[in-house]
């Protein structure tokens, strides 16, 4: 159990890592995101292994990155070449 959480953390750190350098642009600061990508990681990790239970430790390291993908994305901020509406006058 501690490799599988060791293994988890390493895979939300390189997932992070890969984040960070590819969409540097849309994040913020660089220890938020690894925080971010190691945390998710561990959580998706801990609540894969507990609904699967002992011994399934493939999905467990599979939710650990499906969580961490999805917290990592919570913290994109939108492009800047976005087109600014204005409403009708009433």
């Amino acid at each position: 159990m501690i490799l599988e959480a060791l293994g988890s953390a390493v895979l939300g750190l390189v997932l992070a890592w890969a984040a960070a350098r590819r969409l540097s642009h849309r994040l913020p600061a660089r220890p938020l995101i690894f925080t971010t990508g190691i945390a998710g990681a561990l959580f998706g990790d801990f609540v894969t292994h507990s609904a699967l239970g002992p011994g399934s430790s493939l999905p467990s390291l599979i939710g650990a990155v499906v969580v961490s993908a999805a917290s990592l994305s919570l913290l994109l901020r939108p492009t800047t070449r976005r087109l600014r509406r204005r409403s009708a006058p009433a």
